[in-house]
């Protein structure tokens, strides 16, 4: 009779370690990607500075967090850019303005991320797939309805050599930091 209450009792916690870690595991994730992309990219003065070319990549919650909202990660990565001529990336940061400014033609590597929270009035569609060109809007768009979402958290990072390296990124990734200057 012991013996039969300690194989009982073995068992339960078993299966209650078994729920717990499988409770904690946190949503199930879908990956999406790769989508060639390119994409403008703004400096702090507000007008594109470089085109940017690099892959999507798209981790998406299929399961709604606690408040109804998903959590999608995006990566850009393999990325590279060309500069237009005008002011450098981190020319308008700060006060008072630098006034740097970057040639045409330099070229670097990129790479980022976006965390994306979609609002609780989009729904998962296992069956979706991202269009052909495939932008953040059109993913969302795509996989989650007609819902609205935010971007509060996002760190990229931008390399040209010598002539300079520019950390773009909210106040939680630390904030801008470097610049990107000269010409090629």
């Amino acid at each position: 009779m012991k013996a039969i209450r300690i194989a009982a009792v073995s068992t339960m916690l078993i299966a209650a370690v078994v729920f717990a870690t499988f409770s904690l595991a946190g949503p199930a994730v879908r990956q999406y990607g790769p989508f060639a992309s390119t994409s403008p990219d703004s400096g702090t003065c507000g007008p594109p500075w470089a085109n940017d070319t690099f892959d999507r990549h798209f981790k998406a919650n299929t399961t709604r967090n606690p408040d109804g909202t998903y959590t999608v990660i995006e990566e850009f990565k393999k990325g590279s850019f060309v500069t237009f001529a005008g002011p450098s990336p981190g020319a308008c940061d700060g006060h008072p303005f630098n006034g740097n400014t970057v040639g045409a033609g330099l070229t670097g590597k990129m790479d980022g991320s976006f965390t994306i929270i979609v609002g609780s009035s989009g729904t998962f569609d296992p069956n979706a797939t991202c269009p052909a060109v495939c932008t953040t809007a059109s993913f969302i768009a795509a996989v989650y309805g007609t819902a609205d979402y935010d971007i509060p958290t996002f760190l990229f990072h931008y390399n040209a050599n010598k002539n300079g390296d520019w950390k773009n990124a909210s106040t939680d990734r630390g904030g801008n930091h470097g610049d990107i200057t000269g010409g090629p």
